[in-house]
């Protein structure tokens, strides 16, 4: 069963031992969310995570790229053809990272400007193509996001529906930080190193059936990884 904002609020409460409408509860709740979030979302690398824009475009004789959202990761670049295509209606041509040192030694300036076939990251939101665009060609990009946080307005996520067991043990992790103070939650073997516990545990499960959705489980499937059998078949 997963979680609505409203039903996680009220679950977290009794785990906390405290009333939902209690004014530290409401001041602290936000921090304890984005705790839970953020967790998660770095440790397992979801899929529900990746999206793909390509609303934005080159600049001819430009050869600088801004995302056209924030992506915490991009795992692709493509631009399409022809020029001023949207991605679904032209080809898309992956670029290849290389280093900034790279683009700048084999094409310094906009002479022999071209379809770009590389790219070099220069802050996380930009980049630098080679070489140097020829057209307003358009670009998608692939990456990962960072979803809408839980809360009163967005009252379910990928997390409350699909991991809550995760989520809820990740929040408790953060509240146990909250009622006994951080130094306390590294002495206390009680509390705190119990829902750590309980999180790493369930992260384990989680992170497989996460590698089966990427079909980066055993052999590259799908499937849950299985013990050898014994005795193997011949």
């Amino acid at each position: 069963m997963g979680y609505t904002y409203d039903t996680y609020r009220a679950a977290l409460a009794v785990e906390m031992v405290t009333s939902v409408d209690d004014v530290n509860f409401v001041a602290i709740l936000p921090t304890i969310i984005d705790y839970a979030e953020q967790r998660i979302y770095r440790e397992l690398d979801l899929l529900s995570t990746v999206t793909s824009d390509g609303s934005g475009a080159l600049s001819i004789g430009s050869r600088d790229f801004t995302f056209p959202q924030h992506f915490v990761t991009s795992q692709q670049v493509n631009v399409i053809t022809p020029a001023a295509t949207a991605p679904a209606s032209g080809t898309r041509n992956p670029l290849t990272p290389v280093t900034k040192e790279y683009l700048d030694n084999v094409w310094p300036s906009a002479a022999g400007a071209a379809l770009p076939t590389v790219f070099a990251m220069i802050t996380d939101q930009t980049i630098i193509v080679g070489p140097w665009p020829d057209a307003a060609y358009r670009v998608e990009v692939v990456g990962t996001i960072r979803p809408a946080a839980l809360s009163e307005s967005n009252t379910n996520t990928f997390l409350t529906d699909y991991l809550p067991d995760l989520f809820l043990a990740a929040s408790m992790v953060s509240a146990s930080g909250y009622m006994r103070n951080w130094g306390s939650q590294a002495d206390d073997p009680k509390m705190a190193v119990s829902w750590e516990s309980q999180y790493g545990a369930l992260k384990a499960s989680a992170d497989v059936e996460n590698m089966r959705s990427k079909y980066a489980s055993s052999a590259w499937s799908s499937m849950s990884p299985k013990p050898l059998a014994s005795p193997p078949q011949a």
